[in-house]
């Protein structure tokens, strides 16, 4: 293998490893949020976990946040809470600033 060869493999494993750390974190933001939305519906402990990772399922279904703040609201409508989309993008914003700021 060229040094060419070996440099070009080198950035590709790199992109790979920084695009699998930016999916990491998009799903432990998700899942925080639908920990936040679980508790606004009466969720608790294995029933707010599980509703944590339908929200981290759903945002696999497009690019962005549409998928997942779309879901959220439409689970926090159905039993009852009101949150709009503009308050559900905040907090889903505070929980990525909270994994951006604690990476582990």
């Amino acid at each position: 293998m060229t040094g060419f060869q070996d440099r070009e493999r080198g950035f590709e494993e790199k992109f790979a490893r920084e695009q699998e750390q930016v999916f990491r974190s998009h799903a432990r933001a998700d899942k925080l949020l639908g920990l936040w939305a679980a508790e606004r519906m009466g969720l608790s402990g294995d029933e707010a976990h599980a509703y944590a990772l339908t929200l981290v399922k759903a945002d696999l279904r497009e690019p962005g946040d549409d998928d997942v703040v779309g879901q959220a609201v439409a689970d926090l409508a159905a039993k009852g809470v009101a949150a709009s989309e503009g308050e559900v993008r905040a907090v889903l914003q505070k929980c990525r600033d909270q994994v951006a700021a604690d990476p582990d």
